[in-house]
């Protein structure tokens, strides 16, 4: 049994085809040639979605997916719909929780086929919440594939990355191209998540990776650092780490903006946020665009225009945001096919 708890488990064969297969799903959707419920893949199959944390994208693209396939879907919420769960193992469970992660994961998995976890850190310790435990956990107990719809990482959202990337630039080779990971302003010091899975899918494919932060203090952690240097070796391609916005941008191929807190200072983010106010000027802009080698702009969404990313930029041709957020969809499809052993 194979889960898909983040890309850097599956080897690279395993996610062109994973790609392929979306890409073929797509356009079987969009042509309407191809009859894509034909075979329905999913047919008489199930998937809980647990929902620890809001989702517009995630959820909707996970349930349409399934029902595209002619599966069907059931979405819980740990704490609203459905009871609260222990996570740790020798807890004297006298508290809020009502069952624990041991049985919730093994009677999911006598009902449903695939189980997909929404879970974002606690915001309380990176080193407890690093460890991605409710992740883990389901794929411990659980009897089915588990999904990982993002926690400390955002496996799905880094296919659709890559597919948007694939389609734009008319290749599945993007070797040699200037992909830039730049950190962007927020108000709220946010999940690492989306960062280190552009990092990790970025590298795999062999491109040449600047991230792009104010200080240290923002560099992502080492695990994933570590990801991407071996992807390096492995696939091609550079990393390097870049303080300096002109020189990050200039000849770009590729700016992908996200905003995360600075490890350092997790769980204790006031010390950060006078450091954090001095940067609003890395937001992206027409002038930092500018310097790209006519740059392709994306962003997992949701953007909080002009903070993060400029109208013009949002609203731009170069912008694929929308088309990223799109593949969603298809790489979902193709990751609940695959999971299931029925891939069309």
């Amino acid at each position: 049994m194979k889960h898909f708890l983040n890309t850097q488990d599956w080897s690279r064969a395993e996610l062109d085809a994973l790609l392929a297969s979306a890409r073929h799903m797509k356009l079987d959707q969009k042509s309407r040639l191809g009859e894509l419920l034909k075979g329905r893949p999913l047919e008489g199959k199930s998937i809980a979605l647990v929902f620890f944390n809001p989702s517009m994208r995630t959820r909707t693209s996970f349930e349409l997916g399934a029902f595209q396939l002619g599966g069907h879907a059931v979405v819980l919420q740990p704490g609203k719909d459905a009871w609260p769960i222990e996570f740790n193992l020798g807890t004297v469970m006298d508290g809020d929780t009502e069952e624990h992660i041991a049985e919730v994961a093994k009677v999911l998995g006598r009902y449903v086929d695939l189980i997909g976890v929404r879970a974002f850190p606690k915001f309380v310790d990176w080193a407890y919440d690093r460890q991605d435990i409710v992740l883990k956990s389901f794929a411990k107990y659980s009897p089915v594939p588990v999904i990982n719809m993002e926690t400390i990482t955002h496996p799905c959202q880094e296919l659709a990355h890559a597919l948007a990337l694939q389609e734009h630039f008319g290749t599945t080779d993007l070797r040699g191209k200037k992909y830039v990971l730049t950190w962007t302003y927020h108000p709220k010091p946010l999940n690492t998540a989306v960062a280190n899975s552009a990092l990790t899918i970025a590298t795999r494919l062999g491109m040449d990776v600047t991230l792009l932060c104010p200080t240290p203090d923002y560099v992502l952690d080492e695990r994933y650092m570590g990801w991407a240097e071996q992807n390096v070796a492995e696939s091609g391609g550079s990393l390097i780490v870049s303080h300096d916005i002109e020189s990050a941008y200039r000849g770009a191929d590729v700016v992908y903006a996200k905003s995360w807190g600075a490890l350092p200072f997790f769980g204790n983010w006031e010390p950060e946020k006078p450091i954090r106010d001095q940067y609003k000027h890395f937001i992206v802009d027409e002038a930092k665009m500018a310097l790209t080698n006519n740059g392709v702009f994306s962003h997992c969404l949701p953007l909080r225009r002009n903070v993060k990313a400029t109208d013009a930029v949002m609203d731009s041709p170069q912008c694929i945001a929308i088309d990223e957020a799109e593949n969603r969809l298809h790489v979902q499809k193709a990751i609940m096919a695959a999971l299931v052993g029925r891939d069309s």
